[in-house]
């Protein structure tokens, strides 16, 4: 039983009566690639302690919100879904424990309002917090009150240590990796530096160790994680060397990785990138907004004309290192920015019409409590957001079309990832979705190679070869 205590409290626990009490577990998770691997090692930990997953939220004796703090709607669901929680306890008369982490979960005025409703806030880098509650919890404890509180100062040593809990994987053949955690850059609209605090980078033998047992256990794609993922440094290497330690692991598999800023985007990092085998030709490059006023009261540190330069040399270093491949470039814009007018709007247009994405991710400015915008006057309607995002899609569709119909006729490696009907989804090493005949069976997992037939805007279309 020891190895299930945190060694925390086994001196206590030594001399206490102790009852296991039989617990159900459930996460819901909102945002961002890095919030559901922090949901994986949550959950792994959670097994270890002996939980067991509940599929029904409602049926959980245990149920945590690993939140996301970038948009009011994930916001609001959050809110939604406790609220949910909390009616059908009295309507079943059934006690659920419920726990809130991510970017919410040191928020005052969200501590404010689900006080009475939630049992715990924990932000991840504080995880001692969570284990102690769940030690707590797992047992009946006779005459041991065991005082349960998030505030804590947490050095940047301790903030990366629940990085070394096992996670529970999402699935048996892809998995994420975080390298580092936190950011540094403060950029105007976010909320990631208040939520997790200083970038802080995991040892590369750490990293190195997990990818290498991962390898052996047969996964065909590992994505590396950051905030900021290209300015990892953990002291002896940076990005581009890692990268390179991670591609001579010996096996077949992908490797991905995100999120980049582009200020952090050296020549190295991208001859590196484009050299490599085994690291995907996908690049993820957010630009954010077109306009350079923009840019600089984002706090983002380039201005237009530089991030193009970079654009430019990727492309470059695709050709030089891997002539003939096919390779994707995708972007993040935010459209609505406090202030951003119509013509300072078209700069973004300008933008992706230069840049011919193959994808970007659009968001509508949302007000976020704590960050430098708040203070802003949000003058942009969500009217007027939608329609701006509506015209830049337009665009998209037209390069992201032109893009895959370079797809025609050729042979591609697939990762296969479900079947769904008569057909197996999955994704080419650029990141395309690709819709192919289940012929075969037992693919799921599993690298084919697959030649397209069709090409449409958002996805391919192909059969295996």
């Amino acid at each position: 039983m020891k190895d299930l205590i945190s060694p925390l409290f086994w001196g206590i626990l030594m001399d206490t009566d102790l009852v296991r009490t039989l617990m159900k577990y459930y996460i819901k998770t909102f945002g961002c690639q890095m919030n559901h691997s922090d949901s994986e090692r949550i959950a792994g930990f959670l097994e270890k302690n002996k939980y067991k997953p509940s599929s029904d939220i409602n049926g959980a004796d245990l149920v945590i919100f690993n939140t996301c703090g970038v948009r009011q709607m994930a916001e609001d669901r959050v809110y939604g879904y406790i609220h949910n929680i909390k009616k059908q306890e009295t309507r079943n008369k059934k006690q659920t424990k419920i726990i809130l982490t991510g970017c919410l979960s040191n928020r005052p005025d969200v501590q404010k309002r689900l006080k009475n409703k939630v049992d715990l806030f924990f932000p991840i880098n504080n995880f001692e917090t969570f284990e102690n509650f769940v030690i707590k919890n797992s047992f009946k404890i006779k005459n041991l009150k065991l005082k349960i509180s998030a505030q804590k100062n947490i050095s940047n040593k301790e903030s990366i240590t629940y990085l070394s809990n096992g996670p529970k994987y999402t699935n048996n053949f892809q998995a994420f990796v975080p390298i580092m955690t936190g950011c540094n850059n403060f950029c105007a609209y976010c909320v990631v530096p208040y939520a997790r605090g200083r970038e802080v980078s995991r040892p590369a033998e750490e990293i190195i160790s997990e990818v290498k047992d991962l390898v052996q256990k047969g996964y065909k794609q590992i994505t590396l994680l950051g905030q900021n993922v290209n300015s990892y440094n953990d002291g002896k290497i940076n990005f581009s060397r890692l990268l390179k330690k991670v591609d001579a692991i010996p096996g077949k598999f992908w490797i991905q990785f995100v999120s980049n800023h582009p200020k952090d985007v050296t020549p190295e990092m991208i001859e590196t990138v484009a050299q490599c085998k085994k690291v995907c030709e996908n690049f993820h490059l957010p630009i954010q907004a077109g306009d350079d006023n923009i840019i600089r009261r984002m706090n983002r540190k380039y201005t237009a004309r530089e991030y193009m330069r970079i654009i430019s040399k990727i492309r470059s270093a695709f050709r030089k290192y891997k002539p003939g491949v096919l390779y994707s470039i995708t972007s993040d814009i935010i459209v609505g920015f406090p202030g951003e007018t119509r013509k300072q709007f078209l700069k973004s247009a300008e933008i992706m019409e230069k840049a011919k994405y193959d994808m970007v991710f659009f968001g509508q400015y949302s007000p976020r409590p704590g960050t430098a915008a708040w203070n802003m006057k949000d003058n942009v309607s969500k009217a007027e957001k939608e329609r701006r995002e509506k015209f830049l899609n337009e665009i998209l569709k037209k390069t992201a079309y032109t893009n895959n119909k370079k797809y025609l006729n050729t042979i591609q490696e697939i990762l296969i990832e479900k079947e769904k009907g008569e057909f197996y989804f999955g994704k080419t090493r650029t990141q395309k979705n690709i819709k192919i005949p289940a012929t075969n069976k037992d693919l799921i997992g599993k690298f084919v190679k697959a030649k397209i037939t069709k090409a449409n805007a958002w996805n391919l279309e192909g059969g295996i070869k």
